[in-house]
Order: C-alpha cells, then structure tokens, then sequence
C-alpha cells in the first residue's frame, strides 16, 4: 500500500494489482519462470502480464508522480493484494472487509482486465475499458463407489461413475442470452467490425436469433461465444493414488463462469440434472456476483481524453471479459471500478497468460506507466 497525496477535493483513485500467480512448470520455461529475465525488449516470467507487471507499473506511476511533483486534486493510492488467482478471499475481499480504512473513501478504481487491442488499416486503437465480468461458480463433484482390486472391474466404481458425469457435463450446451452489458459493448464495436456483421453487432440479439450466417461465426469465436452463455470447463480430476486400486471416492472440479445475473445455486441444480447421478455430490467452491460500474463517468472520460492523444487514432470502447477480477469486491462499496491497463497486446500476447514464457515488452510497461499518469492528471 502507498499513496501519492492530492489536494483533497475530490475522493481519491486506487491503482489495484495482485501479487500472487498460479504455479508454473519450470521444464516447459526458456529460462526459470521466477528469474524476471529480461530477454532483448522483453521480460520474461511468471507474472510479467498477470498481474507483477501491473504492480510494478501502478508503483512507477506513484515514482513519477512524486518526481515530477505533479498536483492532483484526489490522492492516488497504489493496492497490491494477494490471493486473486484464488477467488480473492484472503486479499481483496478481507481488504475490503476489514481494512476499508486503506481505501480512504476512493470514488474510482483501476485494475486489470482490459487493455489496448491495436488496430489494423482503417481499424484505430480499441481501448477496452472493462466494466463488467462474468461470475465464478467453480464446483466440486465427489463420486462414491465400490473399492477393491483393479484386476476386478465393479459396475459402480467412482471413477467410471464421475467420467460418466463429466461426459455429460461436457456435452451441455447454455442457452444464448444477450445482456445488457454485452449489448452494450458490441453496439460500441460496431463500426469496427468487419463491414458484413457491422448491422449484427448493433443488434447482436436480433442477429443472433434470426442471422444463421453471422450467428455460425459469431458462436465460433471462443471469445466471443463465452459471453453471451455460461460456460463450463472441467479443470481438476482425481482418482486413485495406485493403478492396481479401485478407490471408494474420485473427484473432479469445473470451472463454470456465469452470465451477469446468473445464479451459481442454479447452475449447480442444473448441472446435478444433467449428471442424474445420486452417487455424485456436487459442491460449490467459489461463487459471488461480479457487478457493473457506469460509464458515463469522469475516469471513463479521462481514458478517452487520453486515447484522444495518442500517437496511433484510439477509440475508448466499454468492455465485458469472460474472466474475473478483485473489481467487484470494490464495486460491492460503491466504488466504481474498471479493467484498464494502457499495454498494447494482440492476441497471441495474451495468450501467454498463466502460459508457459508470459513475457511482456520493455516498451508496454514504459507504455502504461506514462498513459496512465496521463490519465490521472486529466482526471485532476
């Protein structure tokens, strides 16, 4: 925790990152995941993009602050918490609960979750500015059965019995639902869509309901796909420790991500019929409601002012990712929060995300410490 004092005139902005990351095999690396090497323009290791990166970036942007002795109306409190890749229990969520007096009464709140996608041709810069998520509702199925020897096959063994369900599971498919909140965000993408799906875009339900075409590519696109229905994976599976023993119980998690407005309790009750399957216990291990934040804000107008002057033409778009964040513990206070870090990556680059070889470039990191102090001085 640091801060960077205003004048007090207005309430003050957190820049909020996480320090934890999730595991990473160091076997499959170029060089070791935890070293921070810098290789030519870029750093490589675990966390460069998600989220160590946008620590020391958020941290940087308090160093110039204080360098340049730049006056701001509101403080600038710098939040690095841990625990995210967990759901954010023991990190944001205790923050938010116990240690609310760090926040200072902040009106705004910028963290991870969207970024610069650059443009191609006639196509600008799209800054998405993420104000809305999908929901966790990660769930665990425990399968009972008979143990005994592996060399005697039994009809109701766990294992048979939880690959049986996960089969199923596999083969739901969600009913599409366009929300609100991704109506909004493909209407603002509209004119940047290719110039036969610009009409579906602006009227992404109707598209979707009576254009087969575009509702066939639309639907291909992982990406896209994930946020107008709810999705599942199946992420964690265990059975027995030995091949030659049949175990009484095996166990698997999913990774479900919800609509805004879904119900994870439902969810579940949906996935315990599909399953239909009295030996299998399904439990909830993460669920909350992400939230939404307003865009008709002065953060949001900050970040337009500052894509307005850019070096490439940029264009500030609302953004809804399929992923979660800290943001909604934030958003549950009142205060209004958005996925925004100034880095521009293309697709390929953000795949290195929880990957092996995550790297970010030299110039990305420049890149957002330098916008977002921008940023911050527009928003005054």
């Amino acid at each position: 925790w640091a801060r960077y004092p205003g004048s007090g005139r207005r309430d003050p902005i957190v820049l909020l990152s996480h320090l934890d990351v999730v595991p990473a095999d160091e076997s499959q690396w170029v060089a070791g995941p935890f070293e921070g090497m810098i290789a030519g323009d870029t750093v490589v290791g675990r966390g460069a993009l998600d989220a160590k990166g946008i620590a020391v970036v958020h941290l940087l942007v308090l160093v110039k602050l204080a360098r340049q002795d730049v006056a701001l109306d509101r403080d600038v409190i710098f939040l690095s918490a841990p625990d995210e890749e967990n759901g954010g229990r023991e990190g944001a969520l205790y923050l938010t609960e116990k240690r609310s007096d760090l926040l200072q009464g902040a009106e705004f709140l910028l963290t991870e979750g969207g970024g610069i996608a650059p443009g191609e041709g006639e196509i600008p810069d799209l800054w998405g500015v993420t104000f809305t998520e999908k929901s966790p509702c990660w769930i665990e199925l425990i399968a009972k059965g008979a143990p005994g020897h592996g060399s005697r096959a039994t009809a109701d063994a766990a294992v048979p019995r939880l690959i049986a369900a996960l089969d199923r599971i596999r083969r739901m498919e969600s009913e599409i639902r366009v929300t609100p909140e991704a109506e909004q965000m493909f209407a603002a993408l509209a004119p940047f869509a290719p110039p036969e799906d610009r009409a579906a875009f602006a009227d992404l339900e109707g598209a979707l309901r009576t254009n087969t075409g575009f509702r066939e590519r639309f639907l291909s696109e992982g990406r896209r796909s994930a946020l107008v229905r709810n999705t599942v994976s199946i992420t964690v599976l265990e059975g027995s420790p030995r091949t030659n023993v049949v175990p009484a119980e095996a166990r698997a998690e999913l990774d479900a991500r919800l609509l805004p407005g879904e119900s994870c309790e439902e969810f579940i009750a949906e996935i315990r019929r599909v399953v239909e399957d009295p030996q299998i216990a399904l439990e909830p291990l993460l669920s909350f409601e992400a939230g939404s934040s307003p865009v008709d804000t002065d953060l949001f107008r900050a970040i337009e002012a500052a894509a307005a002057g850019a070096d490439s033409p940029s264009v500030v778009v609302p953004r809804m990712i399929a992923g979660f964040t800290d943001a909604h513990y934030f958003r549950d206070l009142g205060i209004v929060a958005y996925g925004f870090v100034p880095r521009r990556l293309r697709p390929h680059e953000t795949r290195g995300i929880h990957g092996p070889n995550e790297r970010i470039s030299i110039d990305n990191l420049e890149l957002g410490v330098d916008t977002l102090v921008e940023i911050l001085q527009e928003l005054g």
